[in-house]
């Protein structure tokens, strides 16, 4: 495989920087699964690692910030995100979510690229839990549930209904003036789409995706019928939660990265409350891998706590750098 410098044909001393816009332009859904899909098997196999997350509150804005890194030894990817969560920023017309990713030569250390982080930040959290769908659950799922309608969730919309045939969406949102926004992708995507209580969304869906920012559980397990996969994406810091620890309990778990579950995602709870220990708990690249069988039975239920590793960000920048400098896209600068 060539390392990253011939594949950015860079000298050394240059930059390429990345632009939101450009990366829009490059990097499509079929480019971050098939990147999250690949870094996923990496790290099950032990050939990529992330780095542990910092994520602080910074006492301005109410803002969150830190930084994800991590080493891809098999893609020769090494950097790192940094950014975070300013809720404030809708009403700026901004999107809540700001990030930029540095990629370094892991020969030597240099920095090599400068990439947007915000559009990839939403289409790698869409990529991998759209990983999810493809490889845990049934192949004859018609009902698509959503727990959320954020800016997030359209783009989970989308990625989900790329992976099964999906005859119809039903949603839910504590807040619902969002909704319709999210009906219209539906719309687009030709899917019929429905308003409907969070009970209900578990009594309906083969398929739940929860993208939401909640503190406290909006799915019961009672709530879920057998055969079910749900994919929990928006806990990603500690004391956030999205489901019912109990039906952590109840399901087959798996994640993106272990480490992350039990300490930020939303396996949190469910551990913290003996529900589960962290040997019940598979890394999705395993069943990638071929290493587990991931669903067991079609009555199962399946659950992927997906809470956002730093490899699936360097992983879509990576591409993101590579497609635009090959297609003429990103700006060089030069140091020194």
């Amino acid at each position: 495989m060539n390392k990253p410098e011939t594949r950015l044909n860079l000298e050394s001393g240059q930059i390429l920087i990345v632009s939101e816009e450009v990366c829009q332009k490059v990097v499509g859904r079929k480019d971050a699964f098939d990147a999250v899909e690949k870094v996923f098997a990496a790290m099950a196999s032990g050939d990529a690692y992330n780095f542990p997350v910092i994520r602080e509150a910074i006492g301005h804005a109410d803002a969150l910030y830190g930084f994800k890194s991590g080493f891809d030894k098999a893609g020769l990817v090494l950097g790192l995100k940094s950014g975070g969560y300013w809720p404030g920023n809708a009403a700026k017309g901004l999107t809540n979510h700001q990030s930029t990713v540095f990629l370094f030569n892991p020969d030597t250390g240099q920095l090599q690229a400068l990439v947007g982080g915000n559009y990839l930040t939403a289409v790698r959290t869409a990529a991998s839990s759209s990983v999810s769908i493809a490889h845990l659950s049934r192949k004859d799922s018609k009902v698509l549930g959503m727990i959320g309608a954020g800016h997030q969730s359209q783009f989970q919309l989308r990625a989900a209904a790329e992976q099964r045939d999906f005859e119809r969406v039903v949603c839910w949102n504590p807040h619902p003036d969002m909704i319709p926004a999210l009906g219209k992708v539906a719309e687009e995507l030709g899917l019929p789409f429905e308003a409907v209580s969070a009970e209900e969304v578990g009594a309906q869906a083969d398929v739940i995706i929860t993208i939401t920012s909640a503190f406290e559980p909006l799915l019961m397990r009672d709530w879920i019928k057998p055969g079910t996969h749900i994919a929990c994406m928006g806990t990603d810091t500690k004391g956030k939660q999205e489901v019912d620890p109990a039906l952590l309990a109840r399901a087959a778990v798996f994640t993106d990265e272990v480490a992350q579950s039990v300490s930020i995602g939303e396996a949190q709870h469910a551990v913290a409350q003996g529900l589960i220990a962290e040997g019940d708990i598979t890394p999705v690249g395993a069943v990638i891998n071929g290493d587990h069988a991931g669903r067991g039975a079609a009555e199962d239920i399946t659950l992927f706590d997906g809470t956002g590793v730093g490899l699936q960000d360097l992983a879509v920048a990576s591409v993101a750098a590579r497609l635009a400098r090959e297609r003429g896209l990103g700006e060089v600068v030069h140091l020194g």
